[in-house]
């Protein structure tokens, strides 16, 4: 069975930082798209950040959305199966459920920015910003 789990949501002030982890178990394949989605209250599910993981060379192609740029990071650990959403200056409007995404992708191209494009979802993780 195939599982994305998130975790390290919660509670911050504005400014502050937060690391969200997706754990992910029982995937085949080395080539895939990984991803960050979130969703806030009243508004529809966008992009947060993406990236391309090719296992025989490493992982590139990292995108952000315009928000967020400069200020969160996507990355991976391989050998632990993680993805990381490291967040740093969180302001009010970064209030959402933020969901780890993955797709099969045998092509190193730019992975979806859109929903659709992610068959594998994890069930998400509340990060809440106070001002």
């Amino acid at each position: 069975e195939v599982q994305l789990v998130e975790s390290g949501g919660g509670s911050v002030q504005a400014g502050g930082s937060l690391r969200l982890s997706c754990a992910a178990s029982g995937f085949t394949g080395s080539r895939y798209c990984m991803g960050w989605f979130r969703q806030a209250p009243g508004k529809e599910r966008e992009v947060v950040a993406t990236i391309y993981t090719d296992g025989g060379i490493g992982t590139f192609g990292a995108y952000y959305a315009n928000g967020v740029q400069g200020r969160f990071a996507i990355s991976q650990d391989s050998a632990k199966k993680t993805l990381y959403l490291q967040m740093s200056s969180l302001k009010p409007e970064d209030n959402a459920i933020y969901y780890c995404v993955r797709r099969r992708q045998a092509l190193a191209t730019m992975c979806p920015s859109d929903r659709s494009g992610y068959n594998y979802w994890g069930q998400g993780t509340q990060v809440t910003v106070s001002s």
